[in-house]
């Protein structure tokens, strides 16, 4: 099977008015003390009210989800130590009138340079999923083949209904956030590994984008690893939902690389098809209808879910990932994804109930 790790990004609130507070750099220091966790697991981000994790790389789904139990436990403990919460929620729900300052690195202060009010607004959290793979070719493969199916995974994943204290309407805020950037969203259709080389590196050396680091695509070739990085997902309320979305994007790439038979024709999506397909999985979630890249169109969200995992289900067998994987996304189709329980538990628990809810469930309790 393929190997896989799970990065995830956190907001660190304060626990009585749920703001976004500057602490990374004092959490981060707090957590080398935890013996739990390893120097290389928690990383600072853009933001100093933002901290990132990264798991190691993994064969099985349980030891993704013994990682990210592990780490999100102990960076939760070195947060309340320092005076803020870890929530695992994919857009800051309450903001200050106030920016919260830019980490201070050369990089993330030329972006704020760059773009000071998009760099401001970006109090929002993400998972990313790291699919290993043999050579660029291969990873060009998955991308183009997985690439149909983001829209299922934003509406799933969304977690990002709330932001500068209203609903938004939309179920992923973050994706719209995120968006804004100039290489975002889904990634067009690569004819070759050459080709997306030569895309990458034509918008770097025409000066559009500073770095290939700033391709923020949905789906894109990790430059630093021998992955492919899927970026499209919310960061998740609870570990085992990030363990399902894990499950499903291994699983949907394995069935890329011919795994469990061939791939089955589908007729190409369009660009401005799935950019659309992908906002109204933003704006939509799982709640009712989702587009089906078999035809084009949108359906039941039940009925397009089913057919992903009857594409998905020889690999899902072949690696046993199906009881992390079916369960919890039929619970998630039932009972909402995280951006709809966080808005029953802010209509009948108001802000303190919210902040409860993420908190506690951030670390599994």
């Amino acid at each position: 099977m393929l190997t896989l790790g799970v990065e995830e990004e956190y907001l660190l609130l304060d626990p009585a008015t749920g703001l976004p507070v500057a602490r990374a750099g004092r959490v981060r220091e707090a957590a080398g003390l935890q013996p739990a966790l390893r120097p290389d697991e928690v990383q600072r981000e853009l933001l100093q009210a933002q901290i990132e994790i990264a798991t190691p790389v993994c064969r099985e789904l349980e030891e993704v989800g013994g990682h990210l139990l592990r780490i999100r436990h102990a960076l939760g403990e070195a947060a309340a130590g320092s005076g803020c919460r870890l929530a695992a929620t994919g857009a800051a729900p309450f903001s200050d009138r106030f920016p919260v300052p830019v980490t201070p690195s050369p990089r993330y202060l030329r972006m704020r340079s760059d773009a000071p009010q998009l760099t401001d607004e970006q109090l929002i959290t993400g998972m990313h999923v790291h699919i290993g793979i043999p050579d660029r070719a291969t990873g060009v493969t998955v991308l183009n083949r997985l690439r149909p199916w983001l829209p299922v995974l934003v509406g799933v994943a969304a977690n990002s209904p709330l932001w500068q204290g209203v609903d938004t309407g939309f179920a992923s805020w973050r994706t719209l956030v995120f968006g804004r950037w100039p290489v975002s969203g889904p990634p067009p259709h690569f004819e070759d590994s050459a080709d997306y080389d030569r895309r990458v590196r034509g918008l770097v050396t025409g000066g559009l984008i500073r770095d290939v680091g700033q391709v923020y695509w949905h789906v894109r070739l990790s430059e630093s690893y021998p992955t492919v990085e899927v970026r499209a997902m919310d960061v998740q309320l609870r570990p085992d939902e990030a363990v399902m979305l894990a499950g499903l994007v291994r699983a949907l790439a394995g069935r890329a690389v011919g795994a469990g038979g061939e791939w089955p024709p589908m007729a190409p999506v369009r660009p401005e098809t799935l950019a659309a397909a992908v906002w109204y999985a933003a704006r939509h979630g799982c709640s009712d209808q989702v587009f089906d890249p078999r035809s084009g169109r949108l359906r039941p969200t039940d009925e397009v879910v089913s057919a992903l995992l009857d594409l998905v289900d020889p690999v899902l067998d072949e690696a046993e990932d199906r009881r992390q994987v079916v369960p919890v996304l039929g619970r998630t189709l039932r009972s909402g994804n995280g951006a709809a329980r966080q808005r029953r538990e802010l209509r009948g628990g108001g802000r303190a109930g919210l902040l409860r809810m993420v908190i506690d469930q951030t670390t599994g309790s």
